[in-house]
């Protein structure tokens, strides 16, 4: 499906911006201020050919955005794709009595044919790495009845490994094919499996697979997967395989019923039937603050009872805490940890597993990208209080000191990183864009006077100076420096009625401004005059912003 494009290429030429508009703007609106910008830009207005030279490119970049937003075809498209979504390839044969729902429609189909032409290049790697080691004589040493001690150094061994990979290989828009593959080892004994399937999209409410496989340890493999969506809210997996091995054949089939029991909640029911029978139920919530999941399950060897809860936090680095109980013929367990954000593509968790008779274990996994590392630690077969002690507070310190020695500076030298290529990239447009936010305040100099002097003569809205850009004020990051520019000609040039009203478009592509810091937090701050009185007023970027009712007072000499 074809997806909208990124907030920076709409915001690049923001139409509704350049034209200080809603999105929602009536044809009136948009009119109005069409009319009030061309009264100001108008190349007849101005004698010096500079200054008519320069609001002449100003008069066609407001043409152009009214002519947009003025055709509800061509602002359905812009609302959706921005302004390359104009220019799409194949654009020019969709007819422009279409409605703006039909030209969703044709835009996605011109954009499936773009996709299609690239499903050869394209595939979806995932693999898994997961280390176990056994650091056992780490707490087991202390015990009474040991004795085996090499020169009183604890020893940590790895004994058991496992490597997973597999890729996609998209043939047609309906098929796929997938070769997976893994290596394991326990102990000094070891085997592998190579497996190859083929998929296929039968229609909107389902998929089949084909898989076949082969592994020195279980023989060869053959299976089917059939996916269905029997109602919009219930569907149903099912699967059957053929292991072939030096016992025979052994079958085995597994069933998944899935329904939606309300807008977070899925409710799961398995049966299988084979080496490992059981039938399992389960239900799952999932919302954006957290996860729940209660399962029940019945069957041969384990049968078991378990539930989890995950809360997660709004925070910029999705922080995630989690503890579940599981307890069944086999024994309990109790486990907890969290998982946290350490960069773009990278998340980091830890979980300490406290179980009878499993003893205590520290599980680490990190997820960098598609690939997942894991490293299961198993520090006892008791339940001693130390070697929980130290599964909890050993990785939360750990990861405190590679926070602030490592993670922190390394992400903050790649966000410099990646905002120094952004401003080389876009340092020809930003050049250009400053170049017209100055020849706009010129051609704003004669009317800014006018209204300067109706305001005054009312006792009204006078802009004393306004600033937007980058603005330090946290004192540890004083070593910053401020990157703002000076608006104070094209907001007063702005107020009408003395009223300044913004809408929640960035305020970078108003008429006299332009991005000073490309890629950073940007704000406005007014100083301004209503009634004799002065008042401050900070907004943000894209906060619609309305002067005088949203201010605080200050006094004159601030």
């Amino acid at each position: 499906m074809a997806s909208a494009l990124d907030d920076d290429e709409i915001g690049s030429d923001d139409y509704y911006s350049l034209l200080n508009v809603r999105r929602e703007a009536t044809q009136e609106e948009l009119k109005a201020a069409y009319r009030r910008l061309c009264m100001l830009y108008h190349p007849d207005k101005h004698r010096d050919p500079e200054l008519k030279r320069q609001a002449e490119t100003l008069f066609n970049l407001v043409h152009e955005a009214y002519e947009v937003l003025s055709d509800p075809q061509a602002r359905a498209i812009y609302d959706i794709y921005g302004k390359r979504g104009l220019d799409v390839e194949g654009w020019e044969v969709v007819e422009r009595r279409r409605t703006p729902a039909e030209i969703r429609e044709e835009y996605e189909r011109l954009q499936r044919e773009r996709e299609e032409r690239r499903l050869q290049q394209r595939t979806n790697p995932k693999g898994t790495i997961s280390v176990g080691i056994d650091a056992t004589d780490l707490f087991d040493r202390y015990e009474e009845d040991y004795e085996d001690m090499v020169g009183g150094v604890p020893h940590v061994e790895i004994n058991k490994m496992h490597i997973s990979q597999s890729i996609e290989a998209p043939l047609t828009s309906r098929d796929t094919a997938i070769l997976s593959g893994s290596l394991s080892t326990h102990n000094g004994n070891g085997g592998g499996t190579i497996n190859v399937a083929f998929r296929r999209v039968t229609s909107a409410k389902g998929w089949g697979e084909v898989e076949v496989g082969a592994g020195d340890t279980h023989g060869p493999l053959f299976g089917l997967k059939i996916f269905r969506n029997l109602t919009p809210r219930f569907f149903v997996t099912a699967q059957c395989g053929l292991q072939f091995s030096s016992r025979g054949v052994r079958p085995g089939i597994t069933t998944v019923l899935a329904r939606h029991l309300d807008k977070n909640t899925m409710g799961y029911l398995q049966w299988r039937w084979g080496i490992q029978s059981s039938m399992n139920t389960s239900i799952v919530r999932d919302t954006k603050s957290s996860h729940f999941t209660f399962a029940m399950q019945l069957g041969i060897p384990h049968t078991f009872m378990m539930m989890s809860y995950q809360y997660k936090f709004q925070d910029e680095d999705q922080t995630k805490i989690k503890g579940s109980v599981k307890s069944g013929f086999f024994g309990t367990v109790v486990e907890y940890g969290a998982e946290r954000k350490i960069s773009r593509h990278s998340v980091l968790g830890a979980t300490v597993s406290v179980g009878v008779p499993q003893g205590v274990s520290l599980k680490i996994k990190l997820n960098r990208a598609s690939q997942t590392y894991f490293f299961p630690i198993h520090l006892t077969d008791q339940l001693l209080p130390s070697a929980v002690f130290y599964a909890t507070v050993g990785p939360l310190v750990f990861y405190l000191a590679i926070q602030q020695l490592i993670i922190r500076p390394y992400v903050q030298a790649q966000k410099e990183q990646d905002l120094e290529k952004q401003r080389e990239s876009s340092a020809s447009n930003i050049a250009k864009k400053k170049q017209e936010a100055e020849a706009a305040v010129l051609l704003m100099q004669e009317s800014v006077r006018r209204i300067i002097e109706a305001e005054e003569s009312r006792m009204g809205l006078i802009i004393l100076n306004a600033w937007y850009g980058k603005f330090v004020t946290d004192n540890s990051r004083k070593h910053e420096r401020a990157k703002v520019i000076d608006v104070t000609v094209p907001l007063q040039c702005l107020v009408k009625d003395s009223k300044l009203i913004l809408t929640e478009a960035t305020k970078s592509g108003l008429p006299g401004f332009y991005d000073p810091c490309v890629g950073e937090e940007k704000s406005l701050k007014v100083l301004y005059q209503f009634r004799g009185v002065m008042h401050q007023v900070l907004s943000g970027d894209t906060e619609p912003l309305r002067i005088p009712k949203q201010s605080h007072r200050i006094d004159a000499d601030t």
